[in-house]
């Protein structure tokens, strides 16, 4: 039984952390930089242990610095959180080796699926569909102008490490091809140190659409529906759903079980999510994350299961708390990503909050670790807060999430609550008709 976690991470999936702990009556250690001195899951964690300096890769990115943590806490777990080390094949391994718990998957599931390549041919393996592309990755320019011309255009040149829309280019020709080739390796190389690239065939109008699944240690596998994670902007998401609007129950029913049996065969642990395309009624796999998700509360509010404490009961050797009969889907969740950003130039914006009230009422929620007097700084992702609302159908949904946004105060920073505001007033938004350019479209039309 784990007694005491240590949260390699900062911000709110830290403090959710943290109550996902207290009530498992398990202790908790934050770890932090010198710049996060006074935040708020420092301030509620049972101990807090500085680890270095503003800079990410001095303190939250610093392996030895945790470990060290850990050792001087006592703490005999580790969880990651989302980002920073959460996909971190290397730190898993450590972890396990320095005789402590990783609340994640295994380190040979993180490496696999780390590299885009690898995790495409376990998935087609296991049968998983994939977008038409290369076996492989591709070698040199002559070995891509071949595939592109098997595939056909356009086609999507992206990195094999990584992930977040970097190393991702286009070429809707032939005479695209090499500068989309030589971009694409550049920002590969610079985003992850290693330009290996791979191509895909690039669809037209698609969803991107998630599956939640989750495994213990004993075969036990089962899923929590979909999150429908198309409104994007530069490959970043920026509002979720669940259930998404564009997927019948026929099409729901038959991908998840392709993905659970695939799951089971993997030998899989823990939380893990299927990132898909689907389009014309046809699933298409992306990628797989091997950790809990930005937008796990969307899941969790549709489901009424709290994921994260599951997380840690199965990392500590339990069996899955529930059956896949068992999960019950109730209503309709929107989340919405809040980052410090102009929201028109998307520029970051730090600086100390003068003003901070967050909204209330029957099935809202707000995940953030803000306060008045905050002091957001310029050293780590922008993302500030998740804005979560619960409705018995979407149309309830989107009406409470109008009036949360209302509601949010966030003053001292400029953030993105405003280009929330006109989203979900927009009618492709509330027809649910949109996909994962559509976003994309609206900001470059006159409509905002």
């Amino acid at each position: 039984m784990i007694k005491k976690v240590l949260i390699a991470n900062r911000g709110e999936i830290a403090l959710r952390i943290i109550r996902a702990c207290r009530e498992l009556d398990i202790k908790t250690v934050a770890v932090h930089s010198t710049a996060d001195e006074y935040a708020m899951h420092v301030r509620l964690a049972d101990e807090s242990v500085c680890i270095g300096p503003s800079a990410a890769n001095k303190s939250y990115l610093n392996i030895s610095a945790i470990l060290s943590a850990a050792e001087v806490s006592g703490a005999d777990a580790i969880h990651p959180g989302y980002g920073f080390l959460s996909e971190n094949a290397k730190f898993a391994n450590i972890v396990k080796e320095h005789g402590l718990i990783f609340i994640g998957p295994k380190s040979e599931h993180i490496s696999v699926m780390g590299d885009k390549v690898s995790a495409r041919k376990s998935m087609e393996k296991l049968g998983i569909p994939l977008v038409p592309g290369s076996n492989g990755a591709i070698n040199n320019f002559e070995e891509l102008k071949e595939v592109s011309k098997n595939i056909g255009f356009p086609i999507l040149i992206k990195a094999a490490s990584g992930g977040g829309g970097k190393g991702m280019k286009v070429a809707q020709n032939i005479n695209e091809l090499e500068e989309a080739w030589n971009l694409a390796r550049s920002e590969a190389m610079s985003g992850f140190g290693d330009d290996t690239v791979y191509v895909e065939k690039y669809l037209a109008n698609p969803r991107h659409i998630e599956f939640q699944l989750f495994a213990d240690s004993f075969g036990n596998v089962v899923h929590f529906g979909e999150r429908d994670c198309s409104l994007q902007r530069r490959h970043q998401k920026v509002l979720e759903e669940a259930p998404s609007p564009a997927i019948n129950q026929e099409d729901r029913k038959k991908i998840s079980n392709i993905i659970v049996k695939a799951v089971k065969k993997l030998g899989y642990l823990g939380a893990g999510t299927f990132e898909m395309l689907y389009e014309n009624g046809n699933f298409y796999f992306i990628e797989m994350n091997t950790r809990i998700q930005v937008e796990h509360p969307i899941t969790e509010m549709i489901s009424g299961f709290d994921l994260v404490k599951e997380q840690i009961n199965v990392a500590s050797g339990k069996k899955l708390s529930i059956k896949q009969k068992d999960i019950k889907f109730k209503g309709h969740s929107i989340e919405c990503r809040i980052n410090s950003e102009d929201p028109k130039t998307f520029t970051p914006n730090a600086g100390t909050l003068k003003a901070y009230h967050a909204p209330g009422g029957m099935g809202v929620r707000v995940d953030s670790a803000l306060y008045a007097g905050y002091k957001i700084t310029p050293f780590y992702d922008s993302l500030i807060s998740k804005l979560i609302v619960h409705g018995k159908d979407r149309k309830e949904a989107i009406s409470k999430l109008e009036t949360a946004i209302h509601e949010y105060v966030i003053d001292g920073v400029k953030t993105t609550l405003p280009l929330h505001k006109e989203i979900i007033k927009n009618v492709d938004f509330i027809k649910g008709s949109y996909d994962i350019r559509w976003l994309e479209r609206y900001l470059n039309s006159d409509e905002i």
